[in-house]
Order: C-alpha cells, then structure tokens, then sequence
C-alpha cells in the first residue's frame, strides 16, 4: 500500500502573529514552524500502517525552501520519502490542483490530510484533491482501519461518530483520534540522521490560477475588562447578561 500524508508547514501556536502591508500580508520574521497539528496526527497513524502492514509512506507540501525543514521532520519521525512542490500555497484550490498531480503521478492508494490547516482553517483542501483525483473521501477521521482494498473509517459527527467503509483510493481529512496526542512521535537522533538521507525531490507546479484571495487580516479584539458582581445581586447580573452582553 502507497500512502502519501499532506504536510501544511503552520506557525506554531506560541508564536506571535503580525501583519505587514496594511495588514494584507503575513509576517513570518521570527515565527517558529511546525508540522500542522492535523496533519501530524495522520502522519503517525501511516507510520502504524508502515510498520505493522509493510507500506511505504511519502509527504508531499506545498511551499518554498522554507517548507523543507518541516518535511525533514516528518522523515525524521519516519516517511519514507518527501516532496515538495515549488510553489506558493496562495489558496485551497491551487494547493489541492499540486497535490492531485503529485497523487495522480504517484498512483497512491491512501492520502491523509489534516482535516484543516491551523493558519486559515479553510477545511477545503482534502475535498478538493478528492474530486480532482476521482478518489472516496471522508473528513473529520477519528479512527481508520484497512484490510486489503477496503478501509472502516470513524468519523466524528454532531453528538457522536458514525462509522462507514469506503474502497482504496481513498482521501481522508484527518484529526485528532486518528492517533492521541500521547501516541505523537518525537524525532530521535537516529531518525534526524536517517532523514537526512533520505530523497527529498522538488517538483515544479502545475500551471493553476487562484480562486480566493485574502483582502485583510485582523486580529482579534483585546478582551475587556471582568466584572464581578456580588452573588446576592442576582438582578443586576441578569441586566448585565440582557442589555451588555446580550446572550440571554
């Protein structure tokens, strides 16, 4: 079984966020990347695959020079091998017309993405590359188990999971549950050293156009200031829910 697992390369959640251009560009000096969290959850479980079930496991990404330090990571925790397609993510639609060539020319059985990327939380990447691909897709993956061409997939759904099967190929939007954040693998010095001999091939881009573009960014507002009011104030606590917050 081919697998090959979507690495987006997001900011770390300590990092802090600015803007630049009139707040139309992200500013990436001094922020610290990482596998997107998602993402890496996949990325574990197809190691699973690898060891118990003989697959072989590529990442793919798409991005700049900038984006390999993230994949040599995700060969240090174990891929086989890494891809990465030399080109701006501008947007979901030309990010998932570079991975379903990648996928496409690769014949892969299995393809885990995230089932969104911390940074713009589109969520439309994974659907995308299944329609391009001709491929079955489920999203929201909390558990996947395969036996030959067919895979049982847990998904989460409001106010539980719902389990289906679906053949090979198959797209999955994963998240965590596919592995618990205890099961993560930290890479060891043996991994780092491996993957450092591991390929790591650059593909040039299709020739695609950008559906969506970002207008601004903005951050969210500064909280305001607490409240506290005396518990036997019942009435005035009530105003305060009616009229200032207005949630009840």
């Amino acid at each position: 079984m081919k697998i090959l697992v979507c690495i987006s390369h997001v900011p770390d959640t300590t990092s802090k966020i600015n803007f630049t251009d009139g707040d139309t560009k992200f500013d990436a000096s001094g922020v610290q990347f990482v596998i997107n969290p998602n993402d890496e959850f996949g990325l574990t479980r197809a190691m699973w695959f690898k060891e118990k079930q003989g697959a072989s496991v590529d990442v793919v990404n798409v991005g700049g020079p900038e984006t390999e330090p993230t994949l040599r990571k995700a060969l240090a925790i174990g891929a086989d091998a890494a891809i990465r397609v030399n080109g701006p993510a501008t947007d979901g639609f030309s990010v998932a017309k570079q991975l379903a060539k990648v996928i496409n020319d690769g014949n892969y059985d299995l393809i885990i993405a995230g089932r969104e990327s911390i940074d713009y939380n589109g969520g439309m990447v994974p659907g995308m590359v299944a329609a391009l691909t001709n491929s079955n897709f489920v999203t929201n993956c909390i558990g996947l188990e395969i036996e030959g061409n067919t895979a049982t997939v847990s998904r989460e759904v409001d106010g539980g999971k719902e389990v289906v099967t679906a053949e090979l190929p198959l797209v999955l939007g994963g998240q965590k549950g596919l592995v618990q954040e205890s099961d993560l693998r930290i890479p060891n010095m043996r991994g780092i050293m491996m993957a450092r001999k591991k390929p790591l091939t650059v593909h040039e881009p299709v020739e695609t156009s950008s559906e969506t573009n970002s207008v601004s960014f903005e951050k969210p507002a500064a909280k305001g200031a607490v409240k506290l009011i005396d518990a036997d104030n019942i009435d005035e606590l009530l105003d305060l829910l009616h009229n200032e917050a207005k949630v009840i």
